[in-house]
């Protein structure tokens, strides 16, 4: 009778009836995502050079959302966040990241308002006579 040696590379089965799904990546995933950060970079150039909208703000809102474009693209092309990779708490992680960052910059926005507008407001008065 012959026993088998213990080998630590075999794969244990422990029943939990969940398989490690790993990140599959191709030259072709690359290829698009670097395709798709050149346009949605090229894009807002051209709209700046080119002064295709009358006000500066409506550019500056445009641009914006090419960003936000451009971010979840280098996410998924690049970074290979999915709402597969691990059990989607990376997905969650970025979510809840997303949330404290809106938070924090609409609170900050507000306070800054309101600091503005309440600390002298005797002193917008004063400077209209300049």
């Amino acid at each position: 009778m012959s026993e088998r040696q213990f080998n630590p590379t075999d794969s244990v089965d422990h029943g939990h009836g969940h398989e490690e799904e790993g990140i599959h990546v191709s030259l072709k995933d690359y290829a698009v995502g670097f395709l798709l950060s050149v346009i949605l970079t090229a894009i807002p150039f051209w709209l700046v050079i080119g002064k295709v909208f009358d006000k500066s703000s409506t550019t500056a809102l445009v641009i914006l959302g090419f960003a936000a474009v451009q971010i979840v693209v280098q996410m998924i092309y690049f970074l290979h966040l999915n709402s597969r990779a691990e059990n989607g708490w990376t997905m969650l992680s970025l979510i809840f990241t997303a949330v404290l960052v809106v938070i924090m910059l609409s609170g900050s926005i507000w306070v800054l308002y309101h600091l503005n507008t309440n600390m002298m407001p005797g002193m917008h008065h004063q400077m209209g006579g300049m």
